[in-house]
């Protein structure tokens, strides 16, 4: 066979493709940390995520950066609906790692080594797709918060749960949900000891008025 005319040498200087990878296997020093801190009873799991991470996840993770989040403020007959338009990828990665316990694995189990083993989960999703890991993290870290106010048990319910539900409705219909934290104020980074924002308490039981800056 007549070798192409751009093929003009031996190209073996660039890294193999990423994927697919097995991102639990090809890691030494995550297995033996797990293995120290919680034995190997949640092997089987981390290694199940780490196989489809490193592979059919890494390859979403190109698509819905490619294609991002649109802000859509009208409908096309002028009513006001400010809602966030994701490429379908978007949605795959949450339902993933929402199944697989990335966000809630100890609180919707809540075993010994169960925080150990969320952490790992987090730690493969990181590695093939970060835009994702923001809410998953976020939701995770309000968990406890919300399981402090009894008002807001069916919150945090949904929130630990291993569903993920895109469907703009009422927290009520939905199966479950993730969370965000509006704290950064235009002169503070992750240092909110600064934050001017006032909440004030109004007539209704956990009902407050928040007065300030929401910068990202």
């Amino acid at each position: 066979m007549k070798t192409p005319a751009f093929e003009t040498h031996l190209v073996d200087n660039q890294p193999p493709p990423f994927e697919p990878r097995d991102l639990w296997a090809d890691d030494t020093v995550l297995r033996e940390a797990v293995s120290r801190e919680v034995g190997v009873g949640f092997d089987a799991r981390l290694s199940a995520y780490a196989r489809l991470a490193g592979d059919e996840l890494y390859r979403l993770g190109f698509e819905a950066n490619r294609d991002r989040p649109r802000l859509k403020t009208h409908d096309r007959y002028g009513r006001r609906i400010d809602s966030v338009e994701f490429h379908p990828a978007y949605h795959q990665l949450m339902e993933a790692a929402k199944a697989h316990g990335v966000a809630g694995l100890s609180w919707h189990e809540p075993q010994p080594g169960a925080q150990v083993a969320r952490a790992a989960l987090s730690y493969l999703h990181h590695q093939v797709e970060a835009g994702t890991s923001c809410p998953l993290t976020m939701t995770h870290a309000a968990v406890p918060v919300l399981q402090r106010e009894p008002a807001l048990h069916e919150w945090a319910r949904k929130a630990a749960a291993p569903h993920y539900d895109p469907r703009d409705l009422p927290i009520a219909a939905k199966a479950g949900l993730t969370l965000g934290m509006g704290m950064t104020e235009k002169q503070g980074g992750s240092d909110v000891r600064s934050n001017a924002t006032v909440a004030t308490p109004l007539a209704g039981e956990g009902e407050y008025s928040l007065v300030g800056h929401k910068w990202f």
